[in-house]
């Protein structure tokens, strides 16, 4: 008995050995496997440094740098600079297509557009008269630069009173706003005056529609005229327009009865029925009055300074 219990023991203790054996082979195997393949990373990392160094060294050589994004970038073609002679024609479809012997693809700034509004078409009446009216604008040209054409004036017993035409040129300067330059001839029962006209148009914020135009004339004469009027919606066909119209004269112009400052404002209010965008009738009211130097000479010539008139008219573009 005591011989089997001998035997057991040392069965015990040989097991535990090799289990012990085992278990120091499979970690040094593991330690091995860890540090081989940390070795390996490090070289693989160490061959993709070397390359980038030597890429790096190459591109100096070739005049590039290399920018903290890694992208390469050429000192002889910096931004703003001429196009290279490889370069992609800009109009052309990306991946660099070309048209050959079709027609180039033409962006919308670079067509030609053009508009005729005639703003205001219409009778008006006061106490003692009733005569017509007229406003239009009309433009031809690119996103960029227009031709723009101005006219306005009053025909009153078929005969034309007074009239102002402007032949301006007009340029983009922000995505609402025109710069105006050109000139304007002015008509009238006196003596016929040209100016040199410089001006902004466009849309203000909270959609004011503006024109603003400064003029110098012969003699030193300036004015300075402005424009300004806004739509209510009232229903997608119902607008309410409010308009004012002023003038200003840096000089006496006894000749046509006009005086320095404020010489004259015209304020009013039109309802206009749109059956199609491009027509609509209206009715309107409006006040017209004369200040300063030009009152008096309104005055001295029998006139009124100031008057309220009904109006009814067209607006019409196309």
């Amino acid at each position: 008995m005591k011989k089997v219990k001998m035997n057991k023991a040392v069965i015990s203790m040989v097991g535990f050995l090799m289990l012990a054996t085992s278990a120091s082979v499979w970690s040094q195997s593991d330690s091995h496997r860890e540090h081989g393949g940390m070795e390996q990373m490090d070289h693989q990392s160490m061959d993709t440094d070397e390359m980038n160094m030597k890429d790096m060294t190459m591109q100096k050589e070739a005049g590039h740098v290399m920018p903290a994004n890694g992208m390469s970038m050429d000192h002889g073609r910096v931004q703003g600079g001429p196009a290279p002679v490889d370069a992609r024609d800009p109009h052309a479809y990306s991946g660099g297509f070309e048209f050959g012997s079709l027609p180039r693809l033409r962006l919308a700034d670079e067509h030609k557009f053009g508009l005729l509004l005639i703003d205001r078409l219409e009778a008006v009446q006061n106490e003692d008269n009733t005569w017509s009216g007229f406003d239009l604008q009309g433009w031809y040209g690119r996103d960029y630069n227009r031709l723009v054409v101005k006219a306005e004036g009053e025909v009153d017993n078929g005969e034309l009173e007074e009239s102002s035409t402007e032949l301006l040129w007009g340029h983009a300067i922000a995505s609402f706003w025109d710069a105006q330059l050109g000139l304007r001839y002015d008509s009238s029962e006196g003596p016929n005056r040209s100016w040199l006209a410089f001006g902004m148009q466009g849309l203000a914020p909270y959609w004011f529609e503006v024109d603003a135009t400064a003029y110098i004339g012969d003699n030193g004469r300036t004015a300075l005229g402005v424009e300004a009027e806004y739509e209510l919606l009232l229903t997608q066909e119902v607008v309410l327009q409010p308009r004012l119209e002023a003038t200003i004269y840096g000089k006496d112009d006894a000749e046509r009865g006009l005086g320095s400052g404020l010489s004259d404002m015209t304020v009013g209010l039109r309802l206009r029925y749109e059956i199609r965008r491009e027509f609509a009738p209206y009715v309107g009211v409006e006040w017209a009055g004369l200040f300063g130097d030009t009152a008096d000479y309104a005055r001295a010539a029998g006139q009124t300074d100031n008057d309220s008139r009904v109006l009814a008219g067209l607006r019409i573009w196309f």
